[in-house]
């Protein structure tokens, strides 16, 4: 409640199918994102829990950092490193910022999101399928690099399985 100022609106960042998004600054002086999970979000413990485990193992520069959590009662949020930029769609489906991204730009946030999938798929401690990506889950730091996040629906393999079918369908 501090970092944000008692989620000030001012503060607000967005809001997506988990809850609204809040920008925070802590006590050290360090910029945050703060997730909370909606009271009517059409997701909810099962994605929060899965954010927890799956998050904290990712070390790659495309890939968001998880901060911390809290859990206060009822309220669920997730604390992340603040992405200046936004999300990359911010950038594509806006007539004006998508002039921004040149070619060199846009190869470059391809390249970095390739980079954050084959270390997911590949070279993680655990082979994770995020399940959900699309442009609004790329967030883009100060310098434009993408950094994949949201990772609720992601799907964990065991270390010796190859593929697996999932029963649900889950995703855009």
């Amino acid at each position: 409640m501090a970092a944000t100022n008692n989620f000030l609106l001012e503060n607000k960042l967005g809001e997506g199918g988990f809850g609204p998004v809040y920008k925070g600054k802590l006590a050290g002086g360090q910029t945050i994102a703060i997730k909370g999970l909606g009271r009517n979000s059409g997701q909810g413990i099962l994605e929060f829990k899965n954010e927890l485990i799956v998050m904290p193992k990712l070390h790659h520069v495309n890939i968001a950092k998880l901060i911390g959590c809290c859990i206060h009662g009822e309220e669920r949020t997730l604390i992340y490193e603040y992405m200046p930029n936004k999300s990359l769609d911010c950038f594509l489906f806006d007539s004006k910022r998508s002039k921004l991204l040149d070619w060199k730009k846009r190869f470059n946030i391809i390249e970095g999101i390739a980079q954050g999938l084959l270390y997911l798929h590949k070279y993680s401690r655990r082979r994770i399928i995020h399940r959900d990506l699309k442009a609004g889950k790329i967030l883009l730091d100060q310098n434009m690099n993408p950094k994949i996040s949201d990772f609720g629906m992601a799907r964990i393999f065991k270390p010796d399985e190859l593929e697996a079918n999932t029963n649900v369908i889950v995703g855009t």
